[in-house]
């Protein structure tokens, strides 16, 4: 029988595994996890370790809290449990998990993470961790994605990133990266760290940069409170504004085709393809910031980038032998750059820029996702602006030269925005554009040049702006080979390959996240020193010493 998809839509209301509470400015998510509510049957969720499921929720709280919270400037993350924070991924669902789930979880726990991130740096909602116990793993690496680590000073209370000396894997979460380029520990310190299993506590993690302030264990809870508290009495979001609610996304799945407001997903299984269809808007934008407060969750580009990514991540996680995304788009692209005029003008406000950076976080996702990315810029599309990202993200476009035969629609044509320029950074701090052009970076100023303009086949090709540019009678042939070509190589080496060609440019803490985690992932998650019938992931538990392949390779 076929697993029940994995579902990333979820509200408060339906949390199992955290709660919620806001006063004076700070949220507080709580970490409580239900044992008896794994996402798949097999495994307990003891110590409050977790699972993909933990994390969707993490992620949903972290969302709302940006749109429906604007007067939250600090949230804090603790545990519920005595003297344990968090045990980190759970072992036994990671024994059972089949090495794409592993992956994936991974993946977007990363995402999660970097969420967090950019929440206290872009959104001036600033996490703070508060230990009340063993810091483990995925648990530590939960509280290196805060910018404060409290710790209880009760000489039991740790962090510890165990994965090496107890399963013979690495921290899955960019635990390793972020120890050293954000907490800027020394290596020496760190290699100790990482290979100590029972970690460092008290004047030692402090000392060391493990943690930030060390709090004896019967005044935790009230100094974690007023530190709070002062964070957020200084965080420049409006205390005084409503937020927007975020209802669920609403879908439907119809055998092979996933539909939304204004996405449409058609799966064909037999080339392993999936063909997204974005619809641009279909009215004109509302005039001012007030009137997009007042349309919430149904203002286009919010509505859009909401659908788009859910479409994205339940494809991730439930369509994994679906190797092509095939980019789309049909609608008016002068309303399309209406909208990004609009976003540009207002981007001041607080709503607009959370949309903007959400739209950032969506894009980034894309970018990461291990599918092969084709874009089809086609008569009656309207990739212009921020919708023209998707093109640029793609591993190769095609643009129609020309009409179709007893079409009467025009010739197609793209348009760049503002939005192209700045606002929606690759997880190498550079806009797509930029990174297209590092041999050429005076290109970028001449294309500002073309703000506003449709441009046709003929100058999207001279300017570098897609790749091929195909006419009616050679299209269908090209398109076809291409997606052909893709289904008959390797996923493996397709996923190496493209990971490695996207991020040119300089390195950042996001993409060694993602580069070292592809790396460690597709070797040591499935070598047998870690989960072979004698590896360390297997036997964890049983009391069985594990047996290692000796050999360095």
């Amino acid at each position: 029988m076929a697993e029940t998809p994995i579902d990333f839509r979820t509200a408060p209301d339906r949390y199992r595994h955290w709660k919620l509470a806001l006063e004076n400015g700070v949220a507080y998510l709580t970490m409580d996890v239900n044992e008896d509510a794994g996402l798949r049957p097999g495994y307990k969720l003891k110590l409050n370790s977790y699972d993909l499921g933990v994390d969707i929720e993490l992620a949903d709280a972290v969302q709302r809290l940006r749109f429906e919270h604007p007067e939250i400037g600090a949230v804090v993350i603790r545990s519920q449990r005595d003297r344990i924070f968090c045990s980190g991924a759970n072992i036994n669902m990671l024994g059972l998990s089949t090495h794409d789930h592993k992956v994936n979880f991974c993946k977007f726990t990363n995402e999660t993470r970097l969420a967090i991130e950019d929440a206290s740096q872009h959104s001036d909602q600033t996490y703070i961790c508060s230990i009340n116990g063993i810091a483990a793993g995925g648990g530590y690496e939960l509280a290196l994605a805060c910018e404060q680590i409290l710790l209880a000073d009760d000489g039991s209370s740790a962090g510890s990133l165990p994965e090496l000396p107890l399963l013979a894997v690495l921290p899955g979460t960019g635990g390793l990266t972020r120890l050293v380029d954000k907490r800027l520990v020394r290596r020496d310190h760190a290699d100790f760290f990482c290979t100590t299993a029972e970690g460092v506590r008290g004047k030692r993690a402090r000392d060391w940069r493990l943690v930030d302030t060390l709090i004896p264990p019967s005044k935790l809870a009230e100094e974690t409170k007023k530190i709070a508290e002062g964070v957020a009495a200084k965080s420049k979001r409006p205390k005084d504004t409503k937020g927007i609610a975020l209802p669920p996304v609403e879908r439907t799945i119809d055998g092979d085709t996933i539909r939304y407001a204004h996405v449409t997903v058609e799966i064909d299984r037999e080339q392993r393809v999936a063909r997204f269809r974005v619809n641009g808007p279909a009215a004109a934008p509302p005039a001012d910031a007030a009137a997009i407060h007042a349309q919430g969750a149904g203002f286009w580009p919010l509505a859009l980038a909401r659908q788009f990514d859910d479409a994205m991540m339940h494809l991730r996680l439930n369509e994994t032998e679906i190797g092509t995304w095939v980019l789309q788009s049909q609608g008016d692209a002068a309303l399309v750059e209406a909208y990004d005029a609009l976003l540009t003008k207002e981007q001041s406000h607080w709503l607009v820029r959370e949309i903007v950076l959400y739209w950032k976080r969506t894009l980034k996702r894309l970018d990461v996702s291990s599918r092969s990315l084709i874009a089809l810029v086609e008569p009656g599309s309207c990739f212009a602006g921020t919708l023209f990202e998707l093109v640029l993200a793609a591993d190769r476009s095609y643009m129609l030269d020309g009409v179709f035969e007893g079409s009467n629609l025009p010739a197609a044509t793209v348009r760049l925005t503002p939005m192209n320029f700045g606002p929606y950074p690759m997880g190498n701090g550079l806009t797509r554009l930029g990174t297209r052009f590092l041999a050429e970076p005076d290109k970028i100023d001449e294309l500002k040049d073309e703000i506003g303009k449709p441009i046709d086949a003929e100058a999207a090709d001279e300017l570098g702006l897609v790749t091929f540019t195909p006419d009616d009678i050679d299209w269908e042939d090209e398109v076809r080979l291409v997606l052909e070509e893709r289904a008959g190589f390797s996923p493996d080496g397709l996923i190496g390959m493209e990971a490695n060609l996207r991020f040119a440019g300089p390195e950042t803490m996001e993409t060694k996240i993602f580069a070292r985690l592809s790396a460690w992932q597709n070797w040591i998650f499935q070598r047998p020193n870690a989960t072979g019938p004698e590896g360390a992931l297997k036997l964890y538990g049983t009391g069985k010493q594990s047996k290692y392949d000796r050999k360095r390779a």
